[in-house]
């Protein structure tokens, strides 16, 4: 075969509808694929959480102490009595 007639067969076979849609597909699928690729393998950002402070909830060992106490326990630490 002669260079001449290898270069309008390659010509031929480049520019047929087929090699060209072929071209076309497999170009788009290997952008489809990378895009894809790219958005899985890219770190997600972190949400910041914020931390609500729970409440302390009275346990058993501390029992809960009422006014009327409170009072009277303050006035037997002074040594005071009521009036």
């Amino acid at each position: 075969m002669h260079p001449i007639s290898l270069w309008d067969l390659l010509k031929q076979i480049l520019s047929s509808w087929q090699v060209i849609a072929i071209t076309i597909a497999i170009a788009i699928y290997i952008s489809i694929v990378s895009y894809v690729a790219r958005s899985y393998h890219r770190p997600r950002m972190k949400k910041v959480k914020s931390f609500k402070k729970k409440k302390a909830e009275p346990t058993a060992a501390t029992p809960e102490v009422s006014e009327e106490d409170s009072a009277m326990d303050s006035n037997d630490e002074l040594g005071l009595e009521e009036a």
